[in-house]
């Protein structure tokens, strides 16, 4: 994450704790043009939303924040409050449901929302360790919010970028697949997936995940770029 994007988060944080709304939102649905993948900033966008009266699309940003990380039991809590004031009665039941059960499945030293926001914290250090070259650094804040809450996928998948960052792609690819594995739909995880086989040497597997994110997304100029990449380099190797 570059810096730009490191103070756009910070200016939307302090916009949305000082209850403007309007503003927070406009940064926050910026840095998801860019990063679609932060659950943690799709979470607050839904916040945003919601206390601006539109539940609707505040549950379709809790909707895919737990598309990102299932076990992000905030996210549930709040699409369960948003589904009750739709009047969504039995959903909303089903997600309070959901989120009993995330909390229940979590464990260790903290009460579940409280690990989650170490998790998230660790993250955000981690996050501004990538953004000052330190993928070292990253790559430990990273292992710590794991350890904390192991079914935050977009932890993992950060944690798997770092590694390839240090040149690392065997571990990277293990880290990716675990996020791909819980969350087959998370895209940039798949992406980095790819691109940890491509660095090791596996372009049929490689070809595989890009051709999966190509289905999932054909007008993807990152998975345009890739598949080219791996054209080239399947030339140069016949060639």
């Amino acid at each position: 994450m570059d810096i730009a994007t490191e103070q756009l988060i910070h200016r939307g944080r302090e916009a949305y704790e000082r209850g403007d709304y309007v503003a927070a939102l406009a940064d926050f649905r910026e840095v998801l043009e860019n990063h679609a993948q932060f659950a943690d900033i799709r979470h607050l966008a839904g916040l945003c939303f919601s206390f601006l009266g539109q539940p609707e699309e505040a549950l379709e940003e809790f909707d895919r924040a737990l598309e990102l990380n299932d076990g992000y039991i905030e996210a549930h809590l709040n699409r369960a409050i948003t589904l009750n004031e739709l009047g969504r009665y039995d959903e909303a039941r089903a997600a309070f449901d959901n989120a009993t059960a995330a909390e229940q499945g979590v464990g260790g030293r903290f009460p579940a929302a409280v690990s989650a926001r170490i998790a998230n914290a660790h993250m955000a250090v981690g996050d501004l360790y990538m953004a000052a070259s330190a993928p070292g650094d990253a790559a430990r804040e990273f292992r710590a919010a794991l350890e904390l809450r192991p079914l935050f996928h977009d932890i993992r998948n950060r944690l798997g970028e770092a590694l390839m960052q240090l040149g690392e792609f065997a571990e990277a690819k293990q880290e990716l697949a675990k996020a791909v594995e819980g969350n087959p739909r998370f895209f940039t995880a798949r992406l980095n997936l790819g691109l940890a086989h491509f660095r090791l040497g596996d372009h049929d597997e490689a070809r595989s995940q890009w051709e999966t994110c190509k289905e999932a997304d054909p007008q993807s100029p990152q998975v345009r770029a890739f598949l080219t990449l791996l054209e080239r380099a399947e030339a140069r190797e016949a060639g």
